[in-house]
């Protein structure tokens, strides 16, 4: 704005979150900081409410104090500002009176002025951390373990002849971090980008034998804040000082064709003037190795629909009004099957004959496939280096779920 400051806002529940400068600064940073406020705020009361705003103002103001310098981001690890920041503040040991001065000097060997002095700041306060803001040194564990999940939504719309209309898949890294010290994690990925680049490296033919394996093309890329990024964008390699605990590292994006991963063909029939059938077969299409979990196919029947009966020769299959459908739930659903599911339900004599009666709500299918990734995508290592040198474990996981997936029936 020319004659006043620049003002960006995001809007979370029922509160806005606003900045104001009066330089030019980047829209994208101002968003990311409320953003990052906001994160940190629900860590210290679950929901950021405009009655949680009023009941926490307090702990609010000593956040954003310790956030914001002078109009700078500083620290926005909620991990670490828990560690100096409490529910109480920091406040100086000072005592109610002489005598309880005295009894506590006994007690713990301090004088009036060592109890009355500031305890000393968390380096986290102080700076000493340098540009390793995510992570306190010093931090020990009796076994160094780092689990990495890769988790992959599937969200894909196919139409009534079973093709698929549209699709898309987005995924993230997500990690569970117990090292000691302040390690330097090594990530490789199967990156398209990367075997490009070493294919123009080492010429055809060393690419030829060192790149047989498949390669993803990985859109809208968003790392945390502790991914290295002038070294991925030099030679695609994500390095990191990963946080103590849990947190995301990425997140990506893939364009590409996907074929359902269970197939559903709903037929229907109707017998006299109100009676109707429907048969629903789901069949999957991974391989026999995997397995799917917790699926549920939710079949749409119309509101008025009378005394809904369904059978199948898999799963359990329960009627539920209140949201208009037939859901069909199995624990597991393995690779290369196909099952049945036959339901029955009879229309009120008004509608009999109405040809939109029947519901034309697309079929949704909920699952999820463990070590199974339907992009391909795959860690080709993950290596981490510590001064001190002792043996860490790694574990990989891989989980694909679905997201919006939804079968037309007409």
């Amino acid at each position: 704005d020319v004659d006043g400051p620049s003002v960006a806002w995001i809007r979370h529940n029922n509160i806005f979150a606003v900045t104001a400068s009066r330089v030019n600064t980047s829209p994208s940073m101002q968003v990311e900081m409320l953003r990052r406020c906001i994160e940190v705020f629900e860590s210290y009361f679950d929901h950021v409410t405009e009655e949680s705003v009023r009941d926490n103002f307090v702990i609010i103001y000593e956040l954003l104090d310790e956030m914001i310098d002078f109009g700078f981001p500083q620290y926005t690890e909620g991990k670490i500002l828990k560690e100096y920041v409490t529910q109480q503040g920091f406040k100086l040991a000072s005592v109610a009176s002489s005598s309880l001065a005295g009894l506590r000097s006994l007690a713990t060997g301090e004088s009036a002025q060592e109890q009355m002095a500031v305890k000393a700041l968390p380096q986290a306060v102080t700076g000493v951390n340098g540009a390793c803001g995510w992570r306190q040194p010093g931090i020990k564990h009796r076994k160094n373990e780092v689990f990495l999940d890769v988790i992959e939504t599937v969200n894909l719309l196919v139409g009534a002849d079973g093709e698929t209309l549209q699709s898309d898949i987005s995924g993230c890294l997500k990690m569970k971090v117990q090292l000691s010290g302040m390690p330097e994690v090594h990530l490789g990925l199967n990156d398209r980008v990367l075997f490009n680049n070493q294919a123009a490296a080492r010429g055809a033919v060393a690419a030829a034998a060192g790149g047989r394996g498949k390669a993803v093309d990985l859109e809208d890329l968003k790392f945390h804040q502790c991914v290295r990024l002038n070294r991925f964008e030099s030679d695609r390699t994500i390095t990191f000082i990963p946080p103590d605990g849990s947190f995301e590292l990425m997140t990506y994006r893939l364009n590409q064709k996907v074929r359902p991963l269970i197939q559903v063909e709903v037929s229907t029939q109707r017998h006299g003037s109100s009676r109707v059938e429907m048969l629903v077969k789901a069949r999957s299409t991974f391989k026999k190795s995997s397995t799917a979990n917790a699926v549920e196919i939710c079949v749409p029947v119309p509101c008025d629909a009378d005394t809904p009966q369904a059978k199948a020769n898999f799963g359990q299959v329960k009627y539920q009004p209140e949201r208009e459908q037939i859901s069909w739930s199995m624990r597991q659903f393995p690779g290369q099957r196909e099952f049945m599911c036959k339901c029955a339900y009879t229309l009120p004599s008004v509608r009999a004959s109405d040809p939109t009666a029947l519901s034309r709500k697309p079929v949704s299918v909920k699952f999820e496939v463990p070590y199974f990734t339907v992009s391909g995508f795959q860690v080709r290592y993950l290596k981490v280096t510590e001064k001190s040198g002792y043996e860490t474990y790694p574990w990989v996981r891989y989980v694909t779920q679905s997201g919006e997936y939804q079968v037309r029936t007409t």
